[in-house]
């Protein structure tokens, strides 16, 4: 049987204290994001202020929760040359996730066009079982989550292939430029 659900915006948070077990997977690949776009914290980035080490948010404080249960959460965020603000931003704000426990890791997004990677679009992959994709277009913004095989096949073999050629933060990190 195929699940075919959606989860609103409101409750994401919710999903990742109860919605998997073992491993929460994400593919980023997409060169801004709203959220961040529209915090005060990214304003303040661009006029060269350093973002804060953050470890009380709501993301940080379940990440650190989770991983302390054993449970992995690891990313693969694809990156542009030059990287936009906002992927300048993100590798300027990486140090919060990996504190509460994250693995993350980048791929430039020259490397994932060979290999079929960026039009794969933003998703997670929980357990390797249920493949949740954000529908950006919704003004309530909404994860639509799939149980449907052929799907989490897909989202595995995706997953696979970016985990192969991403490298580490710290790696990655030392190739660019400072990100401020």
């Amino acid at each position: 049987m195929t699940l075919e659900s959606a989860v609103p915006a409101a409750g994401i948070l919710d999903f990742f204290r109860d919605g998997f077990e073992h491993t929460a997977w994400r593919l980023e690949t997409r060169r801004e994001y709203a959220a961040d776009q529209a915090s005060e914290e990214y304003k303040e980035f661009l006029q060269g202020v350093t973002p804060p080490l953050d470890d009380h948010g709501p993301w940080f404080t379940n990440a650190r929760a989770q991983t302390a249960y054993g449970r992995r959460i690891e990313r693969v965020r694809l990156v542009d040359e030059p990287p936009t603000d906002n992927q300048r931003y993100l590798l300027a704000t990486t140090p919060s996730n990996l504190a509460a426990g994250e693995d993350i890791r980048y791929l430039h997004r020259s490397k994932a066009d060979t290999i079929d990677l960026a039009e794969a679009g933003d998703f997670w992959l929980f357990d390797s079982r249920i493949l949740a994709r954000f529908n950006w277009e919704d003004a309530g913004r909404r994860m639509e989550l799939t149980t449907d095989p052929e799907q989490v096949l897909w989202a595995c073999q995706v997953r696979d292939a970016a985990w192969h050629y991403a490298v580490p933060y710290e790696e990655f990190i030392g190739r660019v430029p400072s990100p401020m």
